[in-house]
């Protein structure tokens, strides 16, 4: 099952996706929250609440996409309540992408990248584990909280600061935390985790610098178990005319880690367990094309598709001027 939201002159609209055209909408406040929070309650599944909502009216796909209305699929409405987060060196392939991408300045050896190297290779060996199992831990980065989600169609905002804009397709966990403390899995989606890699390039110590706060996923949730296998394209284009595409792999039998070991360092911590929050999680990647030498600009757009998720997720790239740096004052006054 597949689920969008949408605006509807300023109220939060949740529709099922029945075909690459037409979604249903679905009779539930508060979008796919509302209907996560209800399935908590009841002790059904998402699916079952859904298709007890349905709408008897089917909308256009293509209207919404056009008029701007598409909005991320899981939404808070305090974003301060939403938590952005992600993995990295969790992909086979995303060890030897960051290696090459290092080794391109200053002569860097292998040596120099032990660290990373290191990190991934204790994910070979453990990211698995079996049941009642401990695995490895991957690497992990904080981005921000809800008020750096852009919509899918939106534009993506580079900051003036950074010396790199690039694209990151990912696949995206999303979840809610239930009144008991404890996650619940709402689904997935294909995302763009935007990232600075020529920082990310002078040291790998500046990785969570290089996270560049803004990031994108959607447009549909999927609901239901994720398949093992999942093959994707992403492209950029500029002015209707392709510069880069690349396929990329993801699902578990291309990582390696397993997404319950990624889960379980994730909310291992309390403070990531505070009943009614969202998190959004990345969980890596290894197909970048900065590692093709691509440059991007102002009006390029990203295109990010997973066929088995539906429709591409796409955003403009947008440069941002050059902001007044924060005032720091010394005391309370």
């Amino acid at each position: 099952m597949r689920v969008i939201q949408f605006d509807d002159q300023g109220r939060l609209r949740a529709a099922k996706v029945i075909s690459p055209e037409q979604v249903v909408p679905i009779a539930v406040e508060d979008g796919v929250l509302g209907l996560a929070r209800i399935a908590i309650d009841q002790g059904a599944s998402l699916e079952s609440v859904i298709e007890a909502r349905l709408e008897a009216t089917t909308l256009d796909y293509q209207t919404l996409v056009d008029e701007g209305r598409l909005l991320p699929p899981v939404t808070h409405p305090d974003p301060a309540h939403c938590l952005v987060t992600g993995t990295g060196l969790t992909h086979l392939g995303s060890a030897d992408t960051r290696s090459a991408m290092h080794a391109k300045i200053e002569g860097a050896s292998e040596a120099e990248l032990t660290d990373s190297m290191r990190m991934f290779q204790m994910g070979v060996e453990g990211g698995k584990p079996g049941p009642g199992e401990s695995g490895a831990q991957p690497e992990w980065f904080y981005k921000g909280d809800g008020r750096w989600v852009v919509a899918p169609e939106a534009a993506l905002p580079s900051p003036a600061f950074a010396e790199d804009a690039g694209e990151e397709p990912e696949l995206v966990g999303l979840y809610i935390i239930g009144p008991d403390g404890r996650p619940y899995r709402i689904g997935f989606a294909v995302g763009n985790e935007f990232s600075d890699h020529v920082t990310e390039r002078h040291n790998y110590l500046w990785l969570a610098h290089s996270k560049l706060r803004a990031c994108s996923f959607g447009p549909e949730l999927v609901i239901g178990e994720l398949p093992d296998h999942l093959e994707g394209v992403s492209r950029i284009t500029r002015g209707g005319e392709v510069r880069w595409e690349k396929p990329f792999l993801t699902g578990e039998a291309n990582m390696s880690h397993s997404i319950a070991n990624l889960e379980r360092h994730h909310f291992k911590y309390d403070g990531f367990r505070q009943p009614g929050d969202v998190h959004v999680h990345f969980f890596g990647t290894a197909t970048l094309s900065f590692a093709d030498g691509i440059q991007v600009a102002p009006g390029d757009r990203f295109e990010i598709e997973l066929p088995a998720f539906g429709r591409p997720l796409r955003n403009p790239l947008a440069q941002e001027e050059a902001a007044p740096e924060a005032e720091i004052r010394p005391s309370v006054l």
